[in-house]
């Protein structure tokens, strides 16, 4: 039975459009997956010389095993943005004399094989060959390396749980990766020392392997957590059930009413963004960059580096904003006539856009005051930058918005999803990131660092007072450009 559901997904694959693409584009792709993988081995060949570096003092093995904790966490994190959970069109089998528990083991089964369960074997077994089996024994090493296996499955496994369970719950998974970086910060605080319970519990699980028990009936439970879940729902009447229409909590705001065709626009704003898939990936990832900071704050190099945490700091205020300015016109090309045929205002629609964005970068600010814990310096650092976003970032965003002629289908995710942004959004990057530390880097040279920083504020300062002209502008150009952006849009 499962080599005929192996040979029906066989057709499926190979039939599929991915591989209706010119040779060249397949072999291109080809080569870049083939240099992911030498990269990897190559990572797990030499990761043991490269934790000697970082620490002299202790045994790689060790140092490893204590990070497998956080690796295992942030892998659940990454898979949940990332991976694509393997679907089979079960109405094609219920009708046929075939157990359910059949087809629920052949889903289970397939989804346990996946890049995300492959790609971390390429560093743990050169690892494993190298550094374990000469210098603990053979018996830990195989041990070692089938605790590893066992818990790639728990996190494939735990991962199709909590995506079916929370894909419309974004705020779940949020807490769940506000308590990884919480604990991350404890740890490096010397509050709780997860790293060392990490190294503890993968070495006695290593040297005893009796233990290893212990994750294998983890594993189990996950699957059958996972079976009754899709058994519960492989009914005809489940899977073809109509949803029933829900009454958006948005429209209960009647405060953007008072604001006339400006409330208007803004509300179709955020509608948008909360009720189509694209959207809501990009608003789910977006907190993430907020923890940014986390890598390189607590290390003393970068504190002292005045043009490295002006790199940060635009990247944790802005990075929002940047992650919605991709698309702050593509978002509306499945209705961008609509907009065109009702002749609605082209500086509000623009004004609309740019509170959008005001309201993300003044809560990425506040969400990076904790960062002050780091010193004055930071502090000083993400205001400047906040306001160079706020005032001079966001109208060159919107003035070079007007370039966006690609669709994009609302209905698809966002990862690895890069409809609507072209060369031009880009080449935003490089202000983006580059000109406060141009700037920073000019009066340095002068021996006056603090001085540059107060330029970088004063700039956003400026830009926010001319706001009105300026988002005239981004709107004379908008209009200049709005029957290409429409001609683009209708494109499929």
């Amino acid at each position: 039975m499962f080599k005929w559901f192996l040979s029906n997904q066989w057709k499926e694959m190979t039939r599929s459009s991915l591989w209706q693409k010119s040779l060249v584009v397949n072999l291109i792709i080809g080569f870049f997956v083939l240099l992911m993988c030498l990269y990897l081995i190559a990572l797990g060949v030499f990761i043991d010389s490269i934790l000697k570096e970082l620490y002299p003092d202790k045994d790689p093995f060790l140092v490893l095993n204590g990070g497998l904790l956080y690796y295992f966490g942030i892998d659940l994190l990454i898979r949940f943005f990332l991976y694509k959970l393997p679907v089979i069109r079960i109405e094609s089998y219920l009708h046929l004399p075939i157990k359910k528990s059949k087809i629920l083991n052949f889903i289970l089964l397939k989804s346990s094989i996946n890049i995300f369960n492959l790609l971390p074997l390429l560093v743990f077994i050169p690892f494993c060959i190298k550094v374990i089996a000469p210098y603990q024994s053979g018996t830990t090493a195989v041990a070692w390396l089938c605790l590893m296996f066992i818990m790639i499955l728990n996190n494939s496994f735990l991962l199709h749980y909590l995506k079916r369970k929370f894909v419309d719950k974004p705020f779940a998974i949020i807490s769940i990766s506000i308590l990884i970086a919480a604990t991350i910060a404890l740890d490096k605080a010397g509050i709780i020392p997860m790293s060392e319970y990490s190294s503890i519990i993968f070495t006695y699980l290593s040297i005893n392997p009796i233990y290893i028990a212990i994750p294998l009936l983890i594993l189990v439970l996950v699957y059958q957590l996972n079976y009754s879940f899709l058994k519960s729902r492989l009914t005809l009447e489940e899977i073809n059930v109509k949803k029933k229409k829900k009454i958006d909590s948005l429209s209960k705001i009647t405060y953007f009413n008072s604001l006339g065709e400006l409330g208007e626009m803004l509300m179709l704003e955020f509608k948008l963004m909360w009720r189509n898939k694209h959207s809501r990936t990009i608003i789910a990832i977006s907190p993430f960059l907020l923890l940014y900071g986390l890598i390189f704050y607590p290390q003393e190099t970068y504190l002292e580096s005045f043009g490295f945490l002006i790199f940060v700091g635009v990247f944790i205020t802005g990075g929002t904003m940047f992650n919605y300015g991709h698309y702050i016109f593509s978002w509306e090309s499945s209705y961008f006539d609509f907009i065109l045929s009702n002749n609605i205002s082209s500086y509000k629609h623009v004004k609309a856009k740019y509170i959008v964005i005001v309201i993300s970068l003044v809560l990425s600010y506040i969400l990076t005051l904790p960062y002050a814990f780091f010193g004055t310096k930071v502090f000083v650092i993400n205001t400047a930058t906040f306001l160079f976003n706020l005032g001079f970032t966001s109208f060159l965003l919107l003035y070079f918005a007007s370039n966006s002629k690609t669709r994009i289908d609302m209905s698809k995710g966002s990862t690895f999803n890069f409809q609507g942004v072209g060369a031009t959004n880009w080449i935003l990057i490089l202000p983006f990131l580059i000109l406060p530390i141009l700037i920073w880097y000019i009066f340095s040279l002068f021996g006056v660092p603090y001085w540059g920083i107060t330029c970088i504020g004063a700039i956003g300062i400026i830009g926010i007072m001319l706001n009105k002209p300026l988002l005239k502008i981004a709107a004379k150009r908008f209009e200049n450009k709005k029957y290409e952006m429409a001609k683009g849009f209708r494109e499929p």
